[in-house]
Order: C-alpha cells, then sequence, then structure tokens
C-alpha cells in the first residue's frame, strides 16, 4: 500500500531534483572523503582498507545529503558544511560495522556486499569501525569555527549524538530488549537515540556551519528528530516487507532475532501511518525557512517513500 505524501502543496513549488542532488553530492562526499581518510596504501594497510571498504560500499549518503541540504537552507557554503558531512558519515558507518558484528546483530550482508568482518575478520572490524570514529573527530576538528558555534561546540555535538546517553544508548537498549515484549514507548526510545540522533545531529551540523539562527537551529532540531523517527519505522516495515536482494542486507532478521519492531507491535498500516505522521511534523517544523529548505523538503519525502 502506497504511503500518502505529506509534503505541503507541491504543485505550489518548483519540481526539486531530488535525483541530480542526490547524485552530485553523493560524488563530491566521495570525493572528500577519499581525500580525508588515509590512503588504502597507509601502513597498516589492512585497517585503511578495511576503514574504506565500509565507507565506500555504495551507501547512499543520506546523513551528508541532509547536513549538506540543511546549510543550504540557511544560507550557508557548501564546502564549509562539507567536513561535518564526512565526519557524521564516518561516524554512521562505524556503527554499521559494529552493528553487523557476531556480537551485536550477526549480519553476513551490508549495501550488498559481505560486512566488514566476513571479509577483514572480527579484530579487524571492530578496530576498523573504532578508526572511523575517531577519524570523524579529527575531521571535524579541521572545520571552520563560526561566531555562534565554535569548534568547541562543534564537537560536543558529535560526541553527544554518537555517546553513551544516544546512539550507543540506543544499541544497548535494542541489544536488551531482543526476545522482550516492549512497550511502544520502550522501542521509541531506541530509535530516538539510536537511528534519529545522528540524523539530528546531522541536520544541525549543517545549520551550524551556516552559522544559523537560534530559530533556525530549533527548527532543524525538530525536522532531524522526526525525520530520523520516520525513517527507522520505514526501515522496521521494510524489514518484513522486502526482500534482502531488493535491500541489500538479510531481510527479515529483526523477526529472527525476536527484535520488537513497529509492524510487530502495532501491525504494518498503523506503522505506515505513524510515519507520515513523523514526517509531517518534519515538513512544519521548515515553515521558518520560508520555501528555502525544498531540498530538505524533497529528502523527508524520499525517506519515506523509499523502498530499500
Amino acid at each position: 500500500m502506497p504511503v500518502t505524501t505529506t509534503r505541503p502543496n507541491p504543485s505550489a513549488q518548483p519540481p526539486f531534483d531530488l535525483a541530480g542532488f542526490l547524485a552530485t553530492r553523493t560524488e563530491t562526499v566521495n570525493r572528500a572523503l577519499d581525500r580525508l581518510l588515509p590512503p588504502p596504501t597507509a601502513k597498516p594497510t589492512t585497517i585503511h582498507r578495511a576503514m574504506r571498504y565500509s565507507l565506500f560500499a555504495r551507501g547512499k549518503r543520506m546523513r551528508p545529503a541532509l547536513c549538506l541540504a540543511a546549510a543550504a537552507a540557511c544560507g550557508g557554503k557548501e564546502p564549509d558544511a562539507m567536513p561535518l558531512a564526512c565526519a557524521v558519515e564516518c561516524i554512521h558507518t562505524y556503527s554499521l560495522i559494529h552493528d553487523d558484528l557476531p556480537a551485536m546483530d550477526n549480519d553476513d550482508y551490508r549495501r550488498g556486499k559481505l560486512t566488514n568482518h566476513k571479509v577483514f575478520g572480527e579484530g579487524v572490524a571492530v578496530l576498523a569501525g573504532d578508526a572511523l570514529l575517531t577519524q570523524a573527530f579529527e575531521i571535524a576538528a579541521g572545520c571552520k569555527s563560526w561566531p555562534r558555534y565554535p569548534h568547541q561546540q562543534i564537537i560536543l555535538e558529535l560526541a553527544r549524538a554518537s555517546g553513551s546517553l544516544q546512539l550507543i544508548a540506543g544499541q544497548v537498549a535494542d541489544l536488551e530488549g531482543e526476545g522482550k515484549k516492549l512497550s511502544a514507548a520502550e522501542l521509541k526510545y531506541i530509535h530516538e537515540r539510536k537511528t534519529s540522533a545522528l540524523l539530528c545531529c546531522s541536520v544541525r551540523l549543517g545549520g551550524m556551519s551556516a552559522n544559523c539562527s537560534p530559530a533556525q537551529l530549533k527548527a532543524l532540531t525538530d525536522f532531524g528528530y522526526h525525520v530520523g523517527l520516520a525513517f527507522q519505522v520505514i526501515d522496521d516495515i521494510l524489514d518484513v516487507t522486502q526482500t534482502s536482494e531488493k535491500l541489500g542486507k538479510t531481510a527479515g532478521k529483526d523477526t529472527k532475532a525476536q527484535k520488537a519492531t513497529y509492524p510487530s507491535i502495532v501491525g504494518l498500516e498503523r506503522s505506515r501511518t505513524i510515519a507520515a505522521q513523523l514526517t509531517g511534523r518534519a515538513f512544519k517544523a521548515l515553515k521558518v525557512f520560508r520555501g528555502n529548505a525544498a531540498a530538505l523538503e524533497a529528502l523527508a519525502e524520499y525517506l519515506l517513500k523509499r523502498d530499500r
């Protein structure tokens, strides 16, 4: 069943070339990441090949795209936001490497390729994740400083989103919830931290790179929070409705691991309704930008309707 769009007055707005936006930004982000990471020939070569194996494994670069789109909405310059876009992608990739480990979700495929630990072994996979996490802070430390957002605040933003109260908290709660009957509130806690926190951080950093106003930062925070939750609800839906070939990762693994998901708690149709409602709230948060957030709106709609 298709999800009804929640984008406000789409006919009144000029069409936004999302495919073109994603293609060009993916290319520029990949070039920047290639430049910012140690080359695969740097010793020890194994760790640098492992880092790059997962980082350049055909990722959609959604978090960097959101970061760059948020910067544009606030009138910023893309080169100023690029280091922060790359930093969040490094953190995201580190989390995926660790998430796939046998001690975590024990997955053999990610983005249509063998997972890092299946290629390089568990020890190197752990270290590759660790290295990408620390690389993110090295990259972020090299960004500009802005009047409202000095380096200290940029680093703090990344640290909080990826720390034990947010991203890691969500992973711990996810592990501890396996095989248990969780409430919708408990599942929301996991999704807020495991997924929404870094998506929200991405758009906030984009705004900071444009020296955004407090009102703009609040709007981006509201947008990122609701888009992040909607993203994970759709992920839960796709896990039970799509094939492994379509997803590029093992389908049905949440059910097999006895993990609570929105479909398992409230059903598929209610889950789709919740995702659409969350996306509607994300659109509402963008009103402060007075039509200058077309890329963010298009990304939110794309994430709601994606099929993988």
